[in-house]
């Protein structure tokens, strides 16, 4: 690769990374910066090293396989976790150099979410709801995993639909998922 190629894709103005079965093989350094970790720390390790929890990683896997298969790209919003355990809003995208096995060799995008940018501005409590929705999770299971009572997770829901302008959760996660949604009447 020619120096300045280097330099393009090691500074692009978001992280990238390739994948074989979900471990990272390569990525550019604002990928790295963007998790705090050193490049060399993340070559060889899997994507479990980013995300809270087992379930969490699991869940993930196979939400965009349908689109991937298709040879169709995928996007969506998503909490990662840093090196330093803290979490980052981003804007994850892929797509997939083998459809037939979507993620035996996968190109990600990860970009960080301005929030005066990217639309409301949340709170970190309103991502944790907005994450678990994304899972399906109940109010009350949502409870459960974040320590609070059903009525303050139905709360913390209706201010994002409120922020969102939008009448229920399904229009809220179908526009987060980056596809168009028809708002409802």
């Amino acid at each position: 690769m020619h120096e300045f190629d280097a330099l393009a894709y090691d500074f692009a103005p978001m992280g990238l990374a390739l994948t074989e079965h979900r471990v990272i093989r390569t990525c550019n350094q604002t990928f790295a910066d963007m998790f705090g970790y050193e490049k060399t720390e993340l070559i060889g390790r899997s994507f479990r090293l980013l995300y809270g929890s087992e379930e969490e990683f699991h869940h993930v896997r196979d939400i965009g396989l349908k689109p991937l298969s298709e040879s169709l790209p995928y996007t969506d919003e998503r909490l990662m976790r840093r090196s330093d355990g803290s979490r980052i809003w981003c804007r994850f995208r892929a797509r997939t150099l083998t459809p037939e096995k979507p993620l035996a060799r996968t190109v990600l995008s990860f970009a960080l979410i301005e929030d005066s940018l990217g639309g409301p501005r949340l709170t970190p409590r309103e991502r944790d709801v907005l994450l678990l929705l994304s899972k399906g999770q109940t109010s009350k299971e949502m409870a459960r995993v974040l320590g609070l009572s059903p009525r303050t997770v139905e709360d913390v829901r209706a201010r994002l639909l409120k922020k969102f302008k939008v009448k229920n959760v399904t229009v809220l996660l179908t526009r987060l998922s980056g596809h168009r949604a028809d708002k409802p009447s």
